[in-house]
């Protein structure tokens, strides 16, 4: 092999195992809205949605990478024609709805702020809460 096909070589498998790292260090990284999702999960907060419901989507966006600590129960069918029973049992009517120990429901798209108040958990300071127009979260 000649030297600079070899050099080329190792050029390209450094920047890969370089990439690799970094993006497994990236996801690693704690979200910046964990704590206040687990916070809502702690205090009894209930997030029912439908994985076809566009404010659904916007919701877990709204978390980042986050979301995926969010007490969130799927009220739709796996075909989206119908809803499960467990929120038939509870009365959801409409997608998102968040129901709190307290009796407080709060249905639609809600903010941060809107949460924090219903549930009595607080939000990080302002720097830590991400824009809700970015779209990057994977699983929303």
């Amino acid at each position: 092999m000649k030297k600079g096909t070899l050099i080329f070589w190792l050029v390209l498998l450094t920047l890969v195992v370089i990439g690799v790292g970094v993006s497994v260090y990236v996801n690693r990284q704690p979200g910046k809205l964990d704590n206040f999702a687990q916070c809502l999960k702690d205090k009894g907060a209930i997030f029912y949605g439908a994985f076809w419901c566009p404010h659904c989507q916007a919701t877990k966006r709204m978390f980042g990478k986050s979301a995926a600590l969010l007490p969130y129960v799927e009220c739709s069918t796996p075909d989206g024609q119908g809803q499960l029973q467990i929120c038939k049992d509870k009365g959801i009517a409409g997608y998102p709805t968040w129901v709190f120990p307290s009796g407080t429901v709060l249905t639609g798209e809600r903010t941060l702020q809107e949460l924090s108040t219903a549930s009595g958990c607080l939000l990080p300071n302002s720097d830590a809460v991400p824009d809700s127009s970015d779209t990057s979260t994977p699983g929303a």
